[in-house]
């Protein structure tokens, strides 16, 4: 697997189909085959990516 965002493969399971990006320290979700991107905040929050983002670049299975 690889990060949508840098193309990195240095990626750490977080929890249940949760990952994160240890290249450019975002979080990845998986959900129904297809990538949910969100960046951590200072505060503790998620903020979403997904509008930065095709279709094909969020899809599982091209990474």
């Amino acid at each position: 697997m690889r990060c949508p965002n840098c193309k990195g493969k240095d990626i750490g399971k977080i929890g249940t189909n949760q990952y994160y990006c240890w290249h450019c320290f975002i979080e990845l979700t998986i959900v129904n085959g297809r990538f949910s991107l969100h960046q951590v905040e200072e505060d503790g929050s998620l903020s979403s990516l997904d509008d930065l983002f095709e279709d094909e670049d969020m899809s599982v299975e091209s990474s």
